[in-house]
């Protein structure tokens, strides 16, 4: 096995094993606590600038499949992991994790204490590190993580949404005759609904269609003007990577969205929309990455279990004003969801499409056509 390097800004060095392609690669570290989905993980464009950490010791133990595959290709800028499974066991496998890796050019290492770095994570905050197979010098990799620009203030976006409009026609998997993708709207009202495209997940657009939705996917830079001319009944705000307050372009837009229709936004979009009602965002010490995040809805008090992706956060004070908190984060009381007082808008911070993670707020969707069907009358 080829050597590994990976390098803290802090510092810190660890040793393993190549995994996956020969090179070098820079970005945040940060973790994911999720025991499966390293797949969804790789191609979730919100995980672009980041070297991702899976906190669960074995990857790769039911290799790679098509269902899986959230987007195009991996987004991930490197990936670390204390143990590669090379030998899958899984009926739907077609090819090991190590091979889709070096296929797809993702620098990464194994063979560390992956827990032992995501206490420093955790006590520190997310980092900027190195991951080398190519140089072996600790000064020389540390003082490169030290220069690696920060996700704070950098658009990401541009490098992760679609470069022009398309329609989507895929629904969710079902399970009869093996894996099929439905090829149409669940029975009933069909709405059409632009999707703002910061870096979308294909399975928020398949349960989009499965709760009735005709879907056009726009580019994250589309005018509002633009939307509006295609008369849908709803906009979309999707999840995506880095900094919200630098999608200024985007900000802009739903500004002019904001009382034309109802909207629905996750995660950026729920950050983007926030920033357009005119509250604040901060950056997070560590961020929410996993499976397992307890979110209560303080509308009902229900307590769900949820699948997370962000580093950074709505502030609580500024949005109070302005629209009405409805979730809340179980572990740092962070905002989790809210919802305009009088217009037909909300958002979440979390996924409720899952993929991977829990489906506990997969009804969302459905919450978002209801809306579209009270504002239609």
């Amino acid at each position: 096995m080829r050597k590994a390097v990976l390098a803290l800004a802090d510092g810190t060095i660890f040793e393993g094993q190549s995994f996956g392609a020969h090179g070098e690669t820079t970005g945040e570290v940060v973790f994911n606590t999720a025991m499966t989905g390293y797949q969804e993980v790789l191609t979730d464009p919100s995980y672009n600038g980041q070297l991702v950490t899976m906190t669960y010791s074995h990857q790769g133990n039911y290799g790679i499949n098509e269902e899986d595959i959230e987007s195009a290709r991996p987004w991930v800028e490197g990936f670390i992991v204390k143990e590669n499974c090379l030998y899958p066991s899984n009926w739907r496998s077609t090819e090991v994790l190590l091979a889709y890796l070096n296929w797809h050019g993702v620098v990464g290492i194994s063979g560390i204490d992956t827990r032992a770095l995501t206490r420093i994570i955790r006590s520190k905050g997310a980092m900027m590190a190195v991951i080398s197979t190519v140089d072996f010098d600790p000064v020389r990799l540390v003082k490169k993580a030290r220069e690696t620009k920060g996700l704070v203030g950098v658009d990401l976006v541009q490098e992760v949404t679609t470069p022009r409009p398309y329609a989507w026609n895929e629904g969710l998997w079902t399970a009869d005759a093996g894996y099929r993708r439905k090829e149409k709207p669940s029975e009933g009202r069909v709405f059409k609904v632009v999707a703002y495209d910061f870096g979308i997940k294909r399975n928020i657009l398949r349960n989009l269609m499965e709760a009735g939705c005709q879907v056009r996917v726009v580019p994250a830079n589309t005018p509002a003007k633009t939307a509006l001319e295609m008369e849908p009944d709803g906009i979309f705000l999707s999840n995506g990577p880095g900094d919200p307050d630098a999608v200024t372009y985007a900000i802009e837009s739903v500004k002019e969205l904001i009382g034309k229709k109802p909207i629905f936004g996750i995660c950026l979009g729920h950050q983007i929309l926030s920033l357009a009602l005119g509250a604040k965002t901060f950056k997070m010490k560590f961020g929410h990455r996993g499976a397992n995040q307890p979110v209560q809805d303080l509308t009902t008090h229900k307590v769900e279990i949820t699948s997370q992706n962000h580093g950074f956060a709505v502030d609580m004070d500024s949005i109070k004003d302005v629209a009405e908190v409805t979730h809340i984060n179980l572990n740092d009381r962070t905002v989790e969801g809210l919802r305009h007082r009088e217009l037909p808008i909300f958002s979440v911070q979390y996924h409720p499409e899952a993929s991977p993670g829990p489906h506990d707020s997969q009804y969302l969707f459905k919450r978002f056509t209801e809306m579209m069907g009270k504002s239609l009358g």
